[in-house]
């Protein structure tokens, strides 16, 4: 989990995040175990995390590219997120000048939703936060500019990443400040998250209509023939052949858009004139080719077993 600081007032909104992502491959329980000591602050070096990911047996990938903050419309948005079995759930906080909402989002539906005129705001796991919570104490002032209580943002994103790996040394910060009232900002709010939700269930409509249509050709391509019986020279015109499907074989174009049903027609060409209607046609050792005489046949399909 990364951390994000962000400070919402009269002045505006400032946002400041690391880019730390990482992902984790293993057994569940390993898993827990080791995020467990991770989040309680008892790994303090990449190096050290890579060993005890090991010795839990769990494989990671770190990397320093996640957005974890964003401009939308005159508001800041930072997004801290958990994948369980079956959803992901999102926890936003969005920020502009005198208002900010947090909420907490499962799927594409909004869970909870709370809101206020001013705050500093963590997000991140237990033993970041306290740190964070610690050295914003230290440092903090309300006179400082929104440029610089960004810069003070960063350096204390930085201090905490010596202390864990789950903060890296990238670091976003962004700032907002239009001319809201408190009264302004909170319906503006409304509907800017409403929108932005709404984006967002799109979005993860189209991955869903993605994911479905690659099991879809992934379940076509391991049916691929490549070797077998694929049907019979219908008719003849030069050296274009109409070739009739058995009923078992099916044809499909460069981008699994179904061409012929089983018993269906399809084009092909050869490379011979010994050829008569009701020759079979067949793969044999992944040549498409004429059952008779081996002489090779090519078309620009792919042909599946149903």
């Amino acid at each position: 989990m990364s951390l994000i600081i962000a400070y919402v007032g009269k002045k505006g909104c400032v946002m400041a995040s690391d880019k730390r992502k990482i992902a984790y491959f293993g057994n569940k329980e390993n898993l827990e175990a080791l995020e467990s000591e991770l989040y309680n602050g008892e790994i303090a070096t990449d190096e050290e995390l890579y060993k005890r990911a090991k010795d839990f047996d769990i494989s990671i990938k770190i990397s320093d590219d996640g957005n974890k903050i964003d401009t939308v419309g005159n508001t800041v948005m930072g997004e801290v997120a958990s994948k369980g079995a079956f959803e992901t759930k999102r926890r936003r906080i969005y920020g502009t000048t005198n208002g900010y909402q947090i909420i907490e989002i499962i799927g594409s539906e909004i869970v909870s939703r709370s809101a206020g005129e001013k705050a500093i705001i963590i997000f991140g796991n237990n033993f970041a936060k306290k740190e964070a919570e610690a050295l914003i104490s230290k440092k903090w002032k309300s006179t400082l500019s929104l440029k610089y209580m960004g810069d003070i943002f960063k350096e204390i994103i930085h201090e905490v990443s010596q202390k864990t790996p789950t903060l890296g040394d990238k670091f976003d910060v962004l700032i907002q400040q239009p001319k809201f009232t408190a009264d302004e900002a909170q319906k503006y709010l409304n509907e800017t998250i409403d929108q932005d939700v709404k984006v967002l269930a799109k979005i993860r409509q189209k991955l869903q209509e993605d994911l479905i249509e690659k099991s879809r050709e992934i379940e076509l391509a391991s049916k691929i023939i490549n070797e077998g019986d694929i049907g019979e020279v219908s008719s003849i015109e030069g050296n274009m052949l109409q070739v009739t499907l058995n009923d078992k074989t099916q044809a499909f174009d460069n981008n699994w858009r179904q061409l012929a049903k089983p018993k269906g027609k399809v084009i092909m060409f050869c490379e011979t004139d010994d050829v008569k209607i009701g020759d079979k046609v067949v793969i044999e050792d992944e040549n498409l080719c004429l059952e008779k005489n081996k002489s090779n046949l090519s078309c620009n399909i792919i042909l599946c077993n149903l």
